[in-house]
Order: structure tokens, then C-alpha cells, then sequence
């Protein structure tokens, strides 16, 4: 049986773009069951104790951009830094990646190409035209699945989606969740695959005066 793993990520999040790539090529070696679970990043923050880009201590922010130009350079991927429609609601398209993953199209296929289109491209991605471009070029009927989208039953599990993040102590993007075991950031990946390797256990936080056995 294959392994599971509860993907969460967000089009607005560059380290969802920047680890997408070699995620994909994970699960394909690995044969892995990957659920795919666009999550609202504001709302997650909002319940685990984080802070939105825009409040975080100057500090925090300067040091987001090092780093991502340090990723960019490692990876060797066109990452715009500051993209011309970034920040946006992702709540849309995030829901278009739900309407496709529901439908059991190529959502990891589709995530790779809307990643770029904000991260490389610089489009936009809160523009219902441009989404149901990038569906066409994927090969996906982007009218049927953008009002798919839209529809209560999508609204829901993308709720449902951050319901299930925060009980998986998931509080970023991309976290890569296995055996209950969370692996957070595109910069954990190997840790990820050392762990499908070896098939150990996963570990679990040890609580303060719990018996370690």
C-alpha cells in the first residue's frame, strides 16, 4: 500500500513554489498517496499563533528576502522576490487547486503551473480569466471547475482544510504531514525522504515528565 501524505500549501506562498518541484519528483519515486489541501495562510497564522508578512518585525521580513534569494539562487528557479500581483487573495484559486484535486485531475501537474505564474510570470492569480486560461493550458475545462470553485461544497473543504491543519499541528506552507508526523518548509524535504527511506516510526514531541518509553 502506498504511503499517505497531507500536503498544505497555498498559491500565495513562495516556499510552496519553491519546493513543489522536487516534492512532485518525491512522490513519483516513492509511489507516494498525496492528498493535496490548499489552506487560507491568514487563517492558519490567525490559529497557531503566526503573523501575515505585513506585521512581522522589519527584521523577519528583511531576512525572508535573503533567504528566498538564497533558495532561488540554490535551486536555480526565476523566482520573483516581489511579484507585480503579490500579495492577493489566493482564496479562489486555492479553491480551483480543491475543484481539481476533487475532480481527480493532475492537481500536483496544475499546482506547478499556477505556482509559476505568480512566482516566474508574475500574473494574476485573483483574475478569474487568467485562472481559466491556465486550466485550458493544462488541459482542465476551467469554466465547469472555476464554478466548481465557487460552489458551497469547495468553500467547505477549504475550511474543513484548515480545521484538519491545525489539529495536524500545521501552522505554514508547504507542510508535508506523514504518519502524523509534520515536516514544515520546502528546506525539510530531505528529512522527508530519509523518513520514507528507512520506514522508521514517526516521531512524536515529548511532553515534559512523560515516560519517554
Amino acid at each position: 500500500m502506498p504511503r499517505r501524505i497531507d500536503y498544505y500549501l497555498s498559491l500565495s506562498s513562495p516556499w510552496a513554489y519553491l519546493g513543489h518541484g522536487r516534492f512532485r519528483d518525491m512522490a513519483r519515486r516513492h509511489g507516494l498517496d498525496v492528498r493535496v489541501k490548499p489552506v487560507l495562510l491568514g487563517n492558519v497564522f490567525a490559529e497557531t499563533g503566526g503573523q501575515v508578512l505585513a506585521k512581522r518585525h522589519p527584521a523577519r521580513q528583511r531576512y525572508r528576502l535573503v533567504e528566498l534569494q538564497r533558495w532561488r539562487d540554490k535551486l536555480g528557479l526565476p523566482l520573483h522576490l516581489q511579484p507585480r500581483h503579490w500579495p492577493f487573495d489566493p482564496t479562489l484559486a486555492d479553491r480551483l487547486v480543491i475543484a481539481i484535486e476533487q475532480s481527480g485531475g493532475d492537481t500536483m501537474g496544475f499546482f506547478a503551473r499556477a505556482s509559476s505564474a505568480i512566482w516566474e510570470k508574475q500574473e494574476n492569480l485573483a483574475d478569474e480569466a487568467t485562472l481559466e486560461r491556465i486550466a485550458a493550458e493544462h488541459g482542465l475545462d476551467g469554466p465547469a471547475l472555476l464554478a466548481q470553485a465557487q460552489a458551497q461544497a469547495t468553500a467547505e473543504i477549504y475550511r474543513q482544510n484548515l480545521q484538519d491543519a491545525v489539529a495536524a499541528d500545521v501552522f505554514g506552507s508547504p507542510a508535508y504531514v506523514l504518519d502524523g508526523e509534520v515536516f514544515w518548509g520546502q528546506d525539510r524535504l530531505g528529512l522527508l525522504e530519509e523518513a520514507l527511506i528507512s520506514g522508521r516510526q514517526p516521531f512524536r514531541p515529548e511532553v515534559k515528565g512523560s515516560d519517554p518509553t
